[in-house]
């Protein structure tokens, strides 16, 4: 009978160092790190880099379409890029302007068109622009060295007037004055081919009542613009009647600029008193002062104002009623009470 031979059981260690081998336990032990597989860190690095190609293409959208607010240097801004429609800021809506920026920063962004590397012309926000400026250089606070904008792309010289003209109408409103004086002004500048031209594009939306009355006050501008001082203050029916007078007499003209060079008006009243006097002269049945108007309803862009007969109540209604708006007014109010 064979002899049988005994086996020896297997050396673990055979092949292998004689370091331990890890047990099922201390294999994915949470201190051992886990590397992703090859396809999953492709997929998670192709996935971040195609967010990061989406955020990037937004914001170049964002800034190309005017959707994105950016704070420019003061100085970066160059104001004479337009005609200015408005001819001066009232020092008390001015102050009143300073006022709300110091407490509450700038709510609403300005429109700029960029120009050049680094440079960037002004279609709207000339009021906000001029109180930041003096703030800057009353307080010398870095707050009020840079300016919120939006970058906007007109297609034409005409849609950046149009921008310019549409937001200072909803924002505070224009005097007939100015709404003529930057009619004429932009068939000037060859912006529109002529004034009839200008006015229909740039008040597209008024009616035509009201731009039948931006058109007389255009014959105003073009006979006395060197003459007044202080033309915004001109109100509508006294405007009204220097054109008619304009008109219909060949020497009125030179008869008002005159009187005005004689009067020296150092405000607003004073020299809507000489106009006032001097129409009185011409015309056969007289113009009765402005201040003998009967209050009532008056529209500044998207604000309606009403004026009860006593002149004691003030009402306004309309959606231009926006928090900045109320803001400021509230502001205003406060200023004029200190």
């Amino acid at each position: 009978m064979a002899k049988r031979k005994r086996l020896t059981p297997a050396r673990p260690d055979y092949l292998e160092d004689n370091r331990p081998v890890p047990g099922p336990t201390s294999m994915f032990s949470a201190d051992t790190p886990r590397a992703a597989p090859p396809v999953a860190q492709v997929a998670g690095a192709t996935a971040a880099q195609a967010a990061l190609e989406e955020l990037s293409g937004e914001l170049r959208a964002a800034r190309a379409e005017g959707r994105l607010v950016q704070d420019l240097p003061l100085e970066s801004i160059e104001e004479t890029y337009l005609v200015r429609d408005r001819l001066a800021a009232d020092d008390a809506d001015m102050e009143a302007l300073k006022e709300s920026l110091k407490a509450r920063g700038q709510q609403t962004p300005i429109e700029v068109v960029e120009l050049a590397e680094g440079r960037y012309g002004l279609i709207s926000g000339w009021r906000r622009m001029s109180a930041l400026r003096a703030l800057a250089a009353e307080t010398g606070e870095a707050r009020f060295d840079t300016v919120r904008a939006f970058l906007r792309q007109p297609q034409s010289a005409s849609d950046a007037y149009v921008a310019m003209v549409e937001e200072n109408e909803i924002r505070v409103g224009l005097s007939y004055y100015e709404r003529a004086r930057i009619v004429a002004r932009a068939a000037e500048q060859g912006v529109y081919p002529d004034e009839a031209a200008a006015l229909r594009g740039l008040f597209a939306s008024a009616s035509r009542a009201k731009r039948s009355k931006i058109g007389s006050f255009i014959s105003i501008y073009h006979a006395l613009d060197d003459h007044l001082r202080f033309a915004s203050a001109i109100p509508e029916r006294l405007g009204l009647s220097i054109a008619k007078v304009l008109k219909e007499q060949a020497q009125a003209a030179s008869l008002i600029a005159k009187a005005l060079q004689k009067a020296e008006p150092q405000s607003g009243e004073s020299e809507i008193s000489a106009l006032t006097r001097v129409l009185n002269s011409l015309g056969s049945n007289g113009v009765k002062p402005p201040a003998a108007e009967v209050p009532g309803k008056e529209t500044f862009g998207s604000i309606q104002l009403k004026q009860s007969r006593n002149g004691a109540q003030v009402t306004l209604s309309g959606e231009g009623l926006s928090e900045a708006f109320l803001a400021e007014l509230k502001a205003w109010l406060h200023a004029r009470g200190t």
